[in-house]
């Protein structure tokens, strides 16, 4: 890998892991806006959906994919206009996919559906 990389917030790598289910926190989000417990497990599963599409991806879809996650963690101080972005990305490679992508867009947009309502 070439290049700098630039973390902010959490960061977790994952290299041959098998049912990986997420990410427990033991920490308060300083401010982070409270999401519904409903929108949480939605966007848990999104996460799950997405790291099954990674293992299709590579190059510049890939690095897509892992730019947007930081703004799609549910316990993060994210301002909602970048969390909608980084939803709007992943659907857009979601669908690019055909059928594969399918059900990773129909939860991004349920997610959205959620948050905006």
């Amino acid at each position: 890998m070439s290049g700098n990389s630039y973390y902010y917030g959490d960061n977790v790598n994952m290299h041959g892991t098998h049912n990986s289910t997420g990410m427990v926190k033991n920490q308060t989000g300083g401010g982070a806006e409270q999401l519904p417990p409903a929108v949480v497990a939605a966007i848990g599963e999104l996460h799950r959906m997405i790291e099954e599409l990674r293992t299709r991806l590579d190059g510049p879809d890939a690095q897509l994919i892992t730019e947007s996650l930081p703004a799609l963690d549910a316990g993060a101080d994210v301002p909602a206009q970048e969390r909608r972005r980084a939803l709007m990305t992943v659907a857009g490679v979601a669908g690019t996919l055909g059928a594969v992508g399918q059900p990773v867009a129909e939860a991004v947009q349920a997610v959205i559906g959620m948050l905006a309502g």
